[in-house]
């Protein structure tokens, strides 16, 4: 068993377990080591949920303290990553539920069409990711719990307060939307390069 000091310096080398246990005890640098291992990935995560960089910023700050309130509740049964993760996507959801944001997509949008060429090998993650930030905030939300998160429509339909049926359109459209969008992308691209 490691003694935790009140002025130890946990490392980028502590271990998880011990690390946990510097936050349990409420030290204040433990947390801070916390927080700067996973800050930048959680921050992706809310920026793919929020509609602006300030609403990610205040979504990453309330997904921490909710992260540092039940921290206590960490079983070490998956990876802290993985927990951290799912704390703060359910604090997003829980923001996009309370403003009914997810419900925020044209119901008339076209389904996807299954011939459309594969245009998603041509793009780099950042440029999927800057397209995906900019889908309507239901398309994105969907899309962001089935595709990203790994949620299934049931979970989906019960975390968002809507029927499987809604989430499943809501994803289909967020795929044609995506599709036309990546394909715009690249005639603006090759347009470009032409030039």
């Amino acid at each position: 068993m490691s003694f935790l000091s009140n002025t130890a310096n946990p490392s980028a080398l502590t271990d998880e377990k011990t690390l946990i246990q510097g936050c349990l005890k409420g030290y204040e640098s433990y947390r801070y080591e916390l927080y700067k291992r996973f800050s930048g990935k959680m921050f992706a995560v809310c920026k793919r949920y929020a509609g602006s960089r300030e609403d990610a910023q205040d979504y990453l700050q309330e997904g921490f303290v909710k992260v540092f309130d039940k921290l206590n509740t960490f079983q070490f049964n998956g990876s802290l990553e993985g927990w951290i993760r799912r704390v703060v996507v359910h604090t997003c959801l829980n923001h996009l539920r309370s403003r009914k944001l997810y419900l925020d997509v044209p119901e008339n949008a076209p389904i996807a069409d299954a011939n459309a060429p594969d245009a998603l090998n041509e793009m780099s993650e950042k440029e999927l990711m800057n397209l995906i930030n900019k889908m309507p905030a239901g398309y994105r939300t969907v899309f962001n719990m089935y595709a990203i998160d790994g949620f299934d429509h049931a979970e989906i339909a019960e975390t968002l307060g809507v029927n499987e049926g809604t989430s499943r359109s809501q994803l289909a459209k967020g795929r044609n939307w995506l599709k036309k969008a990546i394909e715009k992308n690249l005639i603006h691209d090759s347009h470009a390069y032409q030039a």
